[in-house]
């Protein structure tokens, strides 16, 4: 007999697979996925989602789909594809660098392949933060072989640099007529920084974001998004560093407008609350986008570190010349990453196809309002 985890998985199958055959579709008609209608008035839309961390089985996993021929990991992502493509700005983070010539591990010191860049560029993703705790497990030439990689996909970075004059650089986006900031900073990293290279990762200080915001701003920038790898592991709750710095990020403006436009949350392993601060949307966390099973602090299987939330937000133009892009919808999409298919669900997808995964959507999305993000107009988006 099957049994119920069983049936989901081959559901998921089901699932996913029609999902790839819409995406080839699209592929060999010369698109990346039917785009969504523009906002009106000239607007964008901008997607985030959470942890890209390759534990061994999910870089075993992308060597058989590439039938062992190399790394392949676009069908691992093609169930978000469409939300991802649809966008028109997509931010990832990439929370692991990347190793050489087959040298790829998984916990605890994470080395993955670097054909992962080609596959967030392929599912539709426009930048990655790099800034995390795992940005040195490989020294600066993991650094550095990371941002080539992303360099040679198209992918643009923002956290960790290879020069400093790189780290002193901005990456600034296209998201119809706005232009992007994209920053990120963590909590620390695994690893001191390397002697007389401070600048190889960018590290979490008030003053200085809010300094490279304001100088992001007088670049050209029309909107700063702020990537934080940040929080408590295996806690819902923000922390007290959490709350903290995004009262007070969120609080700075020049000449009454604010300095940072929208902050993503990453790290935490499980999703976090959603809360708009002093006007701002701040993600505490969005969990795990892809990892492999996850293990809590008191070394117990935890399901939580295979699910996240995405983020989707669409950006208005200024009501006046000179003001502030403002976020007219906040909506946020349930993911799980099935260990079992080895894929990345968009789970309002698969309960409309039949798949018995309530349970998980509504545990996302008791974690995501649990701040009262609800009241100021945050929906689950269909």
């Amino acid at each position: 007999m099957i049994g119920r985890r069983q049936q989901v998985a081959l559901l998921l199958t089901a699932v996913l697979a029609a999902g790839a055959a819409c995406q080839n579709q699209h592929r060999e008609s010369g698109t990346r996925g039917q785009p969504a209608p523009p906002p009106a008035g000239g607007g964008f839309t901008l997607v985030a989602s959470g942890d890209v961390l390759p534990h061994t089985s999910v870089i075993e996993r992308a060597a058989y789909d590439a039938g062992r021929n190399g790394h392949d990991f676009r069908p691992m992502l093609s169930g978000v594809q469409p939300v991802v493509s649809r966008a028109d700005l997509a931010l990832c983070h990439m929370e692991t660098v990347y190793g050489a010539d087959g040298d790829y591990t998984g916990y605890p010191v994470f080395k993955s392949p670097p054909q992962i860049a080609e596959a967030l560029a392929a599912t539709g993703y426009d930048s990655c933060s790099t800034a995390s705790g795992h940005a040195l497990d490989d020294g600066t030439a993991g650094i550095a072989r990371t941002l080539d990689a992303m360099d040679r996909a198209g992918l643009r970075h923002a956290g960790t640099a290879r020069s400093e004059a790189e780290a002193r650089s901005v990456a600034i986006l296209r998201a119809g007529r706005a232009k992007v900031a994209h920053l990120s900073y963590t909590f620390g990293t695994n690893y001191p920084l390397p002697p007389g290279q401070p600048w190889a990762v960018n590290v979490i200080d008030a003053d200085r974001i809010v300094a490279d915001a304001r100088a992001a701003r007088r670049g050209g920038a029309d909107v700063v998004v702020i990537s934080l790898d940040w929080g408590t592991e295996w806690q819902e709750e923000p922390d007290r560093l959490q709350l903290t710095l995004a009262q007070r990020l969120t609080a700075s403006a020049t000449n009454g407008r604010p300095d940072i436009d929208l902050i993503l949350g990453t790290h935490a392993h499980v999703p976090q609350a959603y809360e708009k601060v002093n006007g701002t949307w701040v993600i505490y966390g969005m969990g795990d986008q892809i990892a492999g099973e996850m293990y809590n602090g008191a070394g117990a299987q935890d399901p939580r570190g295979n699910e996240s939330a995405l983020g989707r937000f669409t950006f208005a133009p200024p009501a006046r010349p000179g003001g502030p892009w403002r976020v007219t919808r906040a909506e946020f999409v349930p993911q799980l990453y099935d260990l079992d298919a080895g894929r990345v669900v968009d789970l309002n997808r698969a309960i409309a196809q039949g798949a018995e995964l309530e349970a998980v959507r509504d545990r996302i999305r008791d974690a995501v309002l649990s701040r009262g993000a609800a009241q100021d107009g945050l929906t689950m988006a269909e």
